[in-house]
């Protein structure tokens, strides 16, 4: 009799892991395609900050012509999307390159798919939706967070507080590469909610109801070995070379854990507090973390305990014992990282509860995932807690 449940494991193509390689990234991809003509999605801050200008200058030492779309905003709307694609056509792009934190990954991923498709964006909402293929993929990530460089899903705001999603194969990209001197002097802030972002991605992959598997606890428990121990060390120094490197790989690792185990209620209470507050998708989740892995304590005990043992070294002390010590080692751990812990720190009203926890009932992909059902009532007592 087998050990193992069925189950299917999907990820990338290629990831190329090394320091510097954005500098002859012409040199990858000439090597990797015939193709040319080459569409960057990023936000102007990176645009305008020359992050992109070693990469395009040997991008064009290499032979590639160069079009870059600068306008991917955090929580991109639809209008974005068309735009990138709109200018993609314009000039013929053949290759899309994402470089920039999820958003413009997200952006670089459907704009890949709809650039040579006849679908239209509304047909392609929900799981599996999208047809054909897409031009070639290439993500470059230059926050360790997000893990959308390995994911194949996009998130798109779609009113004015409401989100959707796009979860399909051809989302993987064909490369992706791993430079963590891209994510040199990222701020302190930004490094710890992109931080606890991955560490969120790891334990709720890990704790997942739904196709969580042997490849993506593996890939979890590594995540948040390497995320937990060198978070503090990169919030401080900026230029921690080995801390950087580190952050950078747990980020990827834990993308690619969650994207075949799914992520659950954290995510669930997150997202309408990017969405009525924009308060970015990191710092959301480090703000609902804690609260939601008491609510999960008693269920999830044995995996929160095996995690502990990833986290603190194997012990003898009981399954409860450990898995409580998990929940306390984190609480200290987003403490330690400086991260806002409360919801009115971050200007969120008390009398604006309700609305929140009605808001994330509707996030029913993510709340089956989580070890307990969770009402209405539970979500509202957990934005309390966090408030």
């Amino acid at each position: 009799m087998s050990i193992f449940k069925p189950f299917t494991f999907d990820t990338v193509a290629s990831i190329n892991c090394e320091w510097g390689a954005a500098r002859r990234l012409g040199d990858i991809l000439a090597a990797w395609t015939d193709r040319r003509n080459l569409l960057i999605v990023t936000d102007k801050f990176l645009h305008n900050a020359g992050l992109l200008d070693p990469a395009k200058a040997s991008l064009e030492a290499a032979g590639f012509t160069l079009s870059v779309f600068d306008d991917v905003v955090a929580d991109p709307p639809e209008a974005v999307l068309y735009q990138c694609v709109d200018q993609a056509k314009t000039v013929k792009a053949d290759v899309v390159l994402g470089l920039g934190g999820g958003s413009s990954m997200d952006i670089a991923k459907l704009a890949a798919v709809l650039i040579p498709s006849t679908q239209a964006l509304s047909e392609l909402y929900g799981i599996g939706k999208v047809k054909g293929t897409r031009l070639p993929l290439v993500q470059i990530p230059t926050t360790a967070g997000t893990g959308s460089e390995v994911t194949n899903i996009t998130i798109l705001t779609t009113g004015e507080t409401t989100k959707m999603g796009v979860v399909a194969q051809q989302l993987y990209a064909d490369k992706v590469i791993l430079d963590a001197e891209l994510t040199i002097g990222l701020p302190p802030l930004i490094t710890a909610a992109t931080g606890i972002d991955a560490m969120v991605h790891a334990i709720e992959a890990y704790t997942s109801r739904h196709r969580k598997n042997p490849l993506s606890d593996a890939l979890a428990r590594e995540a948040l070995r390497l995320l937990a121990s060198n978070l503090v060390a990169a919030c401080e120094d900026g230029k921690n070379r080995t801390a950087r490197e580190a952050m950078l790989l747990g980020a990827t690792l834990a993308g690619q854990a969650f994207a075949n185990a799914p992520v659950a209620a954290v995510h669930a209470l997150a997202y309408p507090l990017g969405g009525h507050y924009h308060i970015p998708h990191g710092l959301s989740n480090a703000l609902m973390l804690g609260p939601v892995l008491r609510f999960n304590l008693s269920a999830a005990a044995q995996l929160y305990a095996e995690l502990a043992d990833v986290l603190l070294g194997p012990s003898n002390a009981t399954v409860t014992s450990r898995a409580t010590r998990f929940v306390e080692f984190m609480d200290d751990l987003m403490n330690r990282s400086g991260a806002p812990r409360r919801l009115r720190d971050m200007k969120v009203t008390e009398d604006s509860l309700p609305l929140l926890a009605s808001d994330a009932m509707k996030q029913e992909r993510l709340l089956q995932n989580n070890p307990v059902e969770l009402r209405e009532a539970d979500a509202l007592a957990l934005y309390k807690n966090a408030f």
